[in-house]
């Protein structure tokens, strides 16, 4: 399904913002080539990626372990590394991409699209 979720003013380049689109929960990020939009948990123990610090080389990084995702493909650049000792976790919890869904631009207008 295809939902409104702004306008292209309302995130300056660098910022990203919590949403939902029908029942799914997502971050929805601006980059220097576009807007992208993530699911909004980490897949590694589900923290908040709406807290997270979006990276100079186009990653959202987790705020509680660090992993790394690209913004725009969905895929980990570097698996849960902090506190020390986090490894031991990671044997258990192993590397999973973040789900991404396309967002438009139309009129200065933001659309994503959620599967059904």
């Amino acid at each position: 399904m295809r939902y409104k979720i702004g306008s292209t003013g309302d995130l300056k380049e660098g910022e990203s913002r919590a949403l939902r689109a029908g029942d799914t929960s997502m971050v929805l990020y601006r980059l220097s080539d576009g807007f992208y939009a993530t699911q909004s948990r980490c897949t590694h123990l589900f923290a908040s990626l709406a807290k997270g610090k979006v990276l100079k080389d186009k990653c959202v990084q987790c705020p509680l372990h660090r992993a790394r995702f690209d913004i725009r493909s969905g895929e980990v650049e570097e698996w849960a590394n902090f506190p020390p000792g986090v490894q031991l976790l990671n044997a258990v919890r192993g590397e999973k991409a973040l789900a991404t869904f396309p967002v438009t631009e139309e009129n200065g207008e933001l659309y994503v699209e959620v599967p059904a």
